[in-house]
């Protein structure tokens, strides 16, 4: 896929998932064992700012990572590495991404003509 510009919404996700994660100083952290999601930072280029995210954690120790805000060009195969602070808690390669910004804009669009044909149906126009 080639998106026609370097911002277009299909290049931005929100949503991803990774392979089973490996911790450096708990496996995993307390707080996601005892709560099952965690407030945390991530990156998946080395030079990036960290992203705040949230992490859900999977029965088979994989998590589901959702940011806060849609963050550009993310591609299976790449690493989400995830921090705390300073601390580096551990890394999961990404396997499966959410839909894009685009798609889910898409889908937002189509919910809100199909409301307005219903609404045309119920009351015609005089």
């Amino acid at each position: 896929f080639k998106a026609p510009s370097r911002d277009h919404p299909a290049l931005y996700r929100d949503l991803l998932r990774t392979s089973r994660v490996h911790w450096i100083a708990e496996e995993p952290p307390a707080e996601l064992v005892r709560e099952k999601m965690m407030d945390c930072h991530f990156r998946y280029r080395h030079q990036m700012a960290l992203v705040p995210c949230v992490l859900t954690l999977n029965q088979d120790g994989s998590v589901w990572v959702t940011l806060v805000k849609p963050a550009r060009a993310i591609t299976p195969g790449q690493f989400a590495v995830f921090y705390k602070g300073d601390e580096c808690l551990g890394s999961g390669k990404i396997l499966r991404m959410g839909p894009s910004v685009y798609t889910l804009q898409q889908g937002k669009n189509r919910e809100e003509s199909t409301k307005k044909e219903e609404i045309d149906k119920i009351e015609p126009a005089t």
